[in-house]
């Protein structure tokens, strides 16, 4: 997306970050930890996070892995809603449905197939940061515990797509 953050690109009238934080909101995330890498004083100075709770990730350039790490560090909700950025189409009715699994490890699922947001128990954390390596983010939580592991289909009232492209952020939001 050139040297734009994504938390930035504008997505329905505001900044993707924005959007997220509305629909953990409404999904029914209480409290919202927002995680900021590239260009982080850009993004607090632009988007509006409200009462979210702002933690810096220096090693931003490792990977989504450090990301995690981060978000997860100092944690001491009973569990974690991982939501990502740049996927608008996840929607608050797929973040309601994850909440409400009863899982100590769930994921939306599209069509079969693992998507986000993922709920992770404060009991797997620890764990979680240790995998969190390069882009592989809660990847080797999830398949060490895949027996355990609820996917919770959301194909009905969501999108799994990601943006990595102007055509696919033009595309999510109906404009091609």
């Amino acid at each position: 997306m050139g040297n734009r953050p994504k938390a930035l690109l504008p997505y329905r009238g505001r900044p993707m970050v924005e959007h997220a934080l509305a629909v953990l909101r409404a999904g029914g995330c209480a409290r919202v930890r927002v995680v900021l890498g590239a260009e982080a004083a850009r993004v607090l100075a632009t988007a509006e996070l409200g009462d979210a709770d702002v933690v810096l990730n220096p090693d931003w350039e490792t990977g989504m892995g450090s990301s995690l790490r981060a978000g997860l560090t100092g944690l001491t909700a009973g569990a974690a809603l991982i939501g990502l950025v740049d996927t608008p189409g996840v929607t608050a009715a797929a973040v309601a449905r994850v909440l409400a699994s009863g899982a100590g490890l769930a994921a939306a699922s599209y069509d079969g197939e693992r998507g986000h947001p993922v709920l992770i128990a404060a009991r797997y954390f620890e764990e979680a940061r240790r995998g969190a390596v390069g882009d592989a983010g809660a990847r080797t939580l999830l398949r060490a515990h895949a027996g355990e592991l609820r996917l919770v289909e959301c194909a009905d009232v969501a999108s799994p797509e990601d943006v990595d492209t102007p055509e696919q952020l033009a595309r999510l939001q109906g404009l091609e």
